[in-house]
């Protein structure tokens, strides 16, 4: 069935992993998106493993549902044939610093001039008011400066860590998918297209401070910042007897279902200072630490059925072996195989969410570099003379 974005053209000009992701889930929701790369390619078609070259790991989990055209965009015959195809885009997305646009002659100006009703919609690393504006910006980077290391290092690490996934990149990416949707209702609204820019900094900061704003959500300041509970350094899976224990013993009927079911071996909780919830936020790390100790007590069997009987919230852990083998997502079905006509058989992941009218899904196996070149001209108006004579010219690949 046809997705809920079917009939949305989306022109994709991003690399890495911020934008292809952001244009792949508006792709899995039914948009075709046209992604338009240098004659070398998206860099993520470089990291292995992969079987082919120009076809690794990362860029295959980012670009399914895409059509790709290789050209060469510092050209002007190249500047050209991107604006044909612009014209015909409902969203364009880019997510290479403004001044780069700007050089290629391919600002909001410049595309909106051959299409007025355009979503163009910038990802990039700071906000164009501020001194850090047109400096380049990398998911590392974004989360160093909204303390995410800082504050893993405060938990217990001891040392600064990234996490370990790009995860201001994925953040960045949905807001942005977010935008994209809210525009183009808008513009449906009224007819109206208009520029958007979403800087990963701004955005990031946002989504990390509205946890640790705490004293300063106030002016003047009623304490530091920091969310106590989050910062704790017992706030980690609890280690058993022979494994570890994913839970949350949280509101007040948790905590009290707890209480009766450990009360004869754990003394402790009964304690009248951990009686109600923002007590026991107050006092997390004394009391994480107690309960830590009293999880090594029991094996991981023995406390998920302790804490299946409290209903209280409660998973093993898992690492990225065990995680193929869990059984609620081979009962949903949500690691799926497809054939891909170079790559032979791929594991992948679903799109978010059931819907039950229009199912977002992989329209299009991930593109080899290029692959649409001439049916995307074609479209634009281009004849198989031009097109040849493009190609003759190394314009495009």
């Amino acid at each position: 069935m046809p997705g809920p974005l079917n009939g949305v053209r989306v022109v994709d000009l991003s690399t890495v992993l911020m934008g292809p992701y952001a244009t792949q889930t508006l792709g899995e929701m039914g948009a075709d998106v046209i992604k338009v790369e240098s004659r070398e390619g998206d860099l993520m078609r470089q990291i292995a493993p992969m079987r082919n070259p120009g076809m690794g790991h990362l860029f295959l989990n980012v670009n399914r549902s895409k059509r790709s055209i290789a050209i060469d965009l510092k050209s002007p015959e190249g500047r050209a044939a991107l604006l044909k195809v612009a014209a015909t885009a409902d969203v364009f997305v880019y997510n290479i610093r403004l001044q780069a646009m700007a050089r290629l002659g391919l600002t909001y100006e410049d595309i909106a001039a051959v299409n007025p009703k355009v979503i163009y919609l910038g990802l990039f690393g700071y906000g164009e008011a501020g001194p850090y504006a047109g400096k380049p910006a990398y998911d590392d980077l974004i989360q160093g400066l909204v303390t995410l290391p800082s504050l893993i290092a405060a938990a217990g690490a001891g040392t600064p860590q990234y996490v370990p996934t790009a995860f201001s990149d994925r953040v960045v990416a949905l807001m942005a998918v977010n935008a994209a949707l809210a525009a183009l209702f808008h513009r449906e609204r009224t007819g109206q297209g208009q520029r958007i820019d979403i800087p990963m900094f701004e955005s990031m900061a946002t989504f990390v401070l509205n946890d640790h704003l705490a004293g300063k959500s106030f002016d003047p300041p009623i304490g530091a910042p920091g969310y106590v509970r989050h910062i704790s350094k017992e706030r980690r899976p609890y280690r058993t007897n022979d494994g570890y224990v994913c839970t949350m013993i949280y509101n007040d009927k948790q905590w009290q279902g707890f209480v009766a079911a450990v009360r004869d071996d754990a003394p402790f909780v009964a304690e009248p200072r951990y009686a109600d919830f923002n007590a026991r936020i107050t006092h997390s790390d004394e009391l994480l630490g107690q309960v830590s100790d009293l999880f090594l007590t029991r094996s991981t069997a023995d406390w998920m059925e302790i804490l299946t009987k409290a209903d209280i919230p409660a998973t093993p852990l898992h690492t990225l072996e065990t995680i193929f083998d869990d059984p609620h997502l081979k009962a949903v079905g949500f690691f799926r195989e497809e054939q891909h006509p170079t790559e032979g058989t791929l594991r992948r992941m679903p799109a978010a969410g059931e819907w039950s009218e229009t199912q977002p899904d992989s329209s299009r196996p991930v593109p080899r570099l290029g692959e649409h070149s001439a049916e995307i001209l074609q479209e634009a108006g281009y004849s198989a003379v031009e097109i040849e004579a493009l190609r003759a010219k190394n314009i495009i690949g």
